[in-house]
């Protein structure tokens, strides 16, 4: 059983800022005083550091939270190539299973928090195997959801989808974040109005471009009271 409560932070798509907002989520709950631990539970893409595979956002996560954990505990499934992760197992002559990634992730389940955030790879959808998904892990923690948007064009479809598939999942979206991707997008605010009226979950924040990403100034544009009922 997970000492704390989970919050899984999920993407419309690769590349919308997951990490960049989960750190920001970690940030900002420590500011409230909450203690934090992290979880990515399988990365691919890692470079060889010291003998030990270390995947950057995993890194990232492990610094942001509170509660100090081993990376091997933070990340205990990394694969060195950038693809996506079944096939990055599939070339390590490994298979992901939802089972194998539970119990690999007991210690960051354990951990002595309030908050456990984890963050997921790629979209909700991603595969680990020919039948399961991370949605599926996800389901198997007992996780409350966050949807990252990424804006872009295209974005309402794919946030849509999205949070359809986390409800079909069983699963229940506690919020979502609009993260500007591109200083250029025409019509962000519209698009952000529109994600207003058709996801029937709170905005946690609207977070700006930042061309280095700060922890500490992600957390002050998210508004975390409808998270934790304040």
């Amino acid at each position: 059983m997970c000492a704390a409560k989970v919050l899984f932070i999920t993407g419309t798509d690769t590349d919308v800022g997951k990490t960049v907002v989960a750190c920001g989520l970690l940030s900002a709950l420590n500011q409230l005083g909450f203690t934090t631990a992290a979880l990515k539970p399988v990365a691919a893409g890692a470079e060889r550091i010291g003998g030990t595979l270390i995947n950057s956002d995993a890194q990232h996560l492990q610094h942001c939270a509170s509660v100090s954990l081993p990376y091997e505990v933070v990340n205990p499934c990394v694969f060195p190539d950038a693809v996506a992760p079944h096939i990055a197992a599939k070339n390590r002559g490994q298979v992901l299973t939802v089972a194998k990634l539970k119990e690999a992730s007991q210690a960051a389940l354990r951990a002595n928090a309030n908050y456990l955030v984890v963050e997921g790879a790629g979209g909700w959808l991603v595969p680990l195997n020919e039948k399961e998904t991370l949605a599926d892990f996800a389901a198997a923690i007992t996780a409350e959801v966050i949807l990252v948007v990424g804006l872009k064009l295209g974005c309402i479809n794919h946030a849509l989808l999205s949070e359809q598939a986390v409800r079909a999942s069983g699963l229940k979206v506690v919020g979502w974040v609009a993260n500007h991707i591109s200083p250029a997008m025409p019509e962000s605010a519209a698009n952000i109005e529109a994600l207003r009226v058709h996801l029937a979950v709170p905005l946690l924040g609207e977070v700006p471009h930042i061309p280095k990403a700060d922890s500490t100034a992600i957390a002050a544009s998210l508004d975390l009271s409808s998270l934790i009922g304040a």
